[in-house]
């Protein structure tokens, strides 16, 4: 799916999320990356193959 050098990380890396933004809708709160991922602002995730990973906020200090 990318076409740019160096490639992008694939959907299936854990750093899936530092590909390139092809499209990006902040009004409604997500981007669509090179890779296929739908990124929310909430930092949930649509991979491509239709699998879900919720949001993963940083915890507050104690």
């Amino acid at each position: 799916m990318c076409s740019h050098s160096p490639s992008c990380p694939s959907f299936e890396d854990t750093d899936r999320e530092a590909a390139r933004v092809l499209s990006s809708h902040p009004e409604q709160g997500w981007s669509l990356l090179c890779n296929g991922v739908v990124l929310f602002e909430d930092t949930g995730e649509l991979l491509p193959d239709g699998a879900v990973v919720a949001p993963h906020r940083p915890k507050a200090a104690a």
